[in-house]
Parts: C-alpha cells; sequence; structure tokens
C-alpha cells in the first residue's frame, strides 16, 4: 500500500503503514530501513578498535519521523527531484510544469510532500537486502507522468551499503533521486563534524546566487576553500572569507565529480575520515555530482535518537545527484526520462576503519 502523508491522511493512520527493517551482514554491521520515506534510520559500523556504533543522525521510529516539527530529510530518499529546481517550474518539450517552492521562490527536495514523506511498498526483504517500490502520479507535486520507481538497499559483506536506484515512466519527465543520510562518523550525537577530513574527487563544482541556484559556471577548485581533491578537515576552510561559503552559509554545494571514459560507470566520489574513531566512509556513484553539505542548518533545537542535540555541523550529508537545476539548465546532463527508456541510478556507501 502507497499512502501520502498529506492531505486526508493523519499521521496516526501514516504510522500503522509503516514497519522497521533489520539488514545485518557477517561482520555484524546493521543498517535499519523504514518505508517511511524509504528512509536509513541507523547504520552501526565499528571503531579502528572494532566497536559498533550508530553513525547516522535522525529518529528512533517512524511516528518520530512523521511527527517532527523539524524535518532535515534525515536518511530518505528525496524526489522526484533531489536539489533545488528555480522558481518552480520549467518547460519540457514545449510545456511549461509548475511545480510547488517550498525553499524560498524555488523548489527543494520533491515539493511539499516529496518522496520522504510516503510510505513506500514493500516488494521484498532479505536479512541483507530491501526493495521498497512507489508509484508517483501523473502531476504529483507538479511533475508530468505516472512514474514507477524501485529502491534498493543492499548490505554486503564487504560492508559495502549498495543503494539502486529504477524507475519508468509513462510521460516525459525529469527525475533526479538521491539518498539524505546525514554522516558523523565519531557517532551519532557526539559533537560536530568539522575535525573530519574530506576528500572530494571533484576539479569543478557549481558556485550558486542567493538563492542556491547554481549559476550555470563549472568554477575550478584550486585555490579556494571548496579544494578537496586532496583530504582536508572539513573545517580548515569553512570559515574562510568567501562569497559561495557565505551563500551557503557553509559547505552546500554540488560538486563535479570526476569521471571516466563512461559516464554512467560506478566511481569514486568522496573519502571520510575521523581521526578520533579510525572510521572512514567512501562513497561511490553512477552520478555526475555530489551534493556535500556540512548540517550548517542544524541548531540545537533538534534531538536525536541517542537523546543527543544535534548541534550546527553535528552532521555531514553527501548527496550522490544530477546537478540542481538541471531542468533549466540544458548545459548540464540530462535528467530526462522518457517513455520506453530506464532510470538507473547506483550510489555505494562502504565503510571500514583504520
Amino acid at each position: 500500500m502507497t499512502v501520502p502523508a498529506s492531505l486526508g491522511v493523519s499521521a496516526d493512520e501514516v504510522a500503522e503503514s509503516t514497519d522497521v527493517y533489520t539488514l545485518q551482514n557477517q561482520d555484524g554491521l546493521v543498517v535499519k530501513v523504514t518505508n517511511y520515506g524509504a528512509i536509513i534510520m541507523s547504520i552501526l559500523t565499528r571503531d579502528r578498535d572494532g566497536n559498533l556504533s550508530d553513525v547516522t543522525l535522525g529518529h528512533r521510529t517512524p511516528s518520530e519521523y512523521i511527527e517532527a516539527a523539524e524535518k532535515p530529510y534525515f536518511g530518505a530518499v528525496v524526489g522526484r527531484y533531489g536539489n533545488r529546481i528555480a522558481k518552480g517550474s520549467f518547460t519540457l518539450d514545449g510545456e511549461t510544469h509548475t511545480l510547488a517552492t517550498n525553499n524560498g521562490e524555488n523548489h527543494l527536495h520533491g515539493g511539499l510532500t516529496g518522496f520522504d514523506k510516503v510510505v513506500w511498498t514493500v516488494k521484498s526483504a532479505t536479512k541483507q537486502s530491501i526493495e521498497l517500490t512507489y508509484v508517483s502520479h501523473d502531476q504529483e507535486e507538479g511533475y508530468p507522468g505516472r512514474l514507477n520507481l524501485s529502491v534498493t538497499y543492499t548490505l554486503n559483506d564487504q560492508n559495502q551499503l549498495v543503494i539502486d536506484y529504477r524507475g519508468t515512466t509513462d510521460k516525459a519527465t525529469h527525475v533526479n533521486l538521491t539518498q539524505h543520510t546525514y554522516f558523523n562518523l565519531a557517532g551519532e550525537g557526539n559533537g560536530t563534524i568539522l575535525d573530519h577530513e574530506v576528500m572530494l574527487n571533484a576539479d569543478y563544482f557549481t558556485p550558486v546566487d542567493a538563492g542556491s541556484i547554481p549559476t550555470g559556471e563549472l568554477r575550478r577548485v584550486t585555490e579556494t576553500p571548496f579544494d578537496f581533491t586532496s583530504p582536508k578537515a572539513i573545517g580548515r576552510d569553512i570559515n574562510a572569507e568567501n562569497e559561495q561559503l557565505s551563500l551557503g552559509n557553509g559547505y552546500d554545494h554540488n560538486w563535479v565529480l570526476n569521471k571516466g571514459v563512461i559516464p554512467d560507470e560506478l566511481a569514486l566520489a568522496a573519502v571520510v575520515y575521523d581521526p578520533a574513531t579510525g572510521r572512514v566512509l567512501t562513497v561511490s556513484t553512477t552520478e555526475p555530482g555530489v551534493q556535500f553539505y556540512t548540517g550548517n542548518f542544524l541548531s540545537g533545537n533538534l534531538t536525536g535518537k541517542s537523546g543527543k542535540a544535534y548541534v550546527r555541523r553535528g552532521g555531514f550529508c553527501l548527496e550522490t545527484q544530477h546537478f540542481p537545476d538541471s531542468p533549466n539548465q540544458p548545459e548540464f546532463p540530462s535528467t530526462i526520462l522518457r517513455p520506453g527508456e530506464v532510470y538507473r541510478s547506483q550510489t555505494v556507501f562502504a565503510f571500514s576503519a583504520k
């Protein structure tokens, strides 16, 4: 059953349609998923001493995600279009489509009731894998076409969480799904992520305007605070005097990944290392970009699942994606899906320690 958490449906009714599913591999790593928003509720990984801790921000139960006053997309699949579309509008095949504007004058993460706020159907679930499906109807949040989606989470014995997306449509539409987990490799609720060391496999990023919409420029990261081509602490340059950092309130930008000869091939996107615990997160993706977000709008008002406040910059996101506002920027890689085509995307979160 697919139940929108929207008009005419109470939070209690939605909660009754949700459940929590646990994946565990032979090394004891644990991933918990709920079918509300296809949310990753927790990921338990080992530190250099072999101790398991939850490294994702979020809530304890599906009901808490539904009822939370603030919804920063903890752990969710976001869409139909992850990130922003300028002024909530695009023209496709000569027809203009108007979307919800839920981020100033812009459309963000699918709108008022994006894929993070609906109940997905569990098609199959095993000890190490779960497939969830959702049907997004024609004109849902203003998007054309009936979109049939599936998201599969697989926790393999190489300590990789593999995320596979698939979709088909009956009308031309735009699709750009991403996973919005907030990580803190020191453990959920354990201070900021400013000491985490990050490498981003990207020589360019897409600068933005005051509304966080890309200007269209691909700017070199060289000699800017946006240069993560070699590992550096998140906090090293985050408060530097820089117009783009001021506009994003920190890092909240799309990096253009260095891809190989085959654009849709799985390629390295990022490596994050926490010196305190030794935990390492390696991200690979078939997507052309990644939004690196440093929890700039967490304020300490939200209390997490362990009872600790989520302070500003208490988590980071690596949202693998096509570029923001691609429907209005034809120079960017296309996000158009047409009837007869299959939308496919894969992202891999690999966990290790050193």
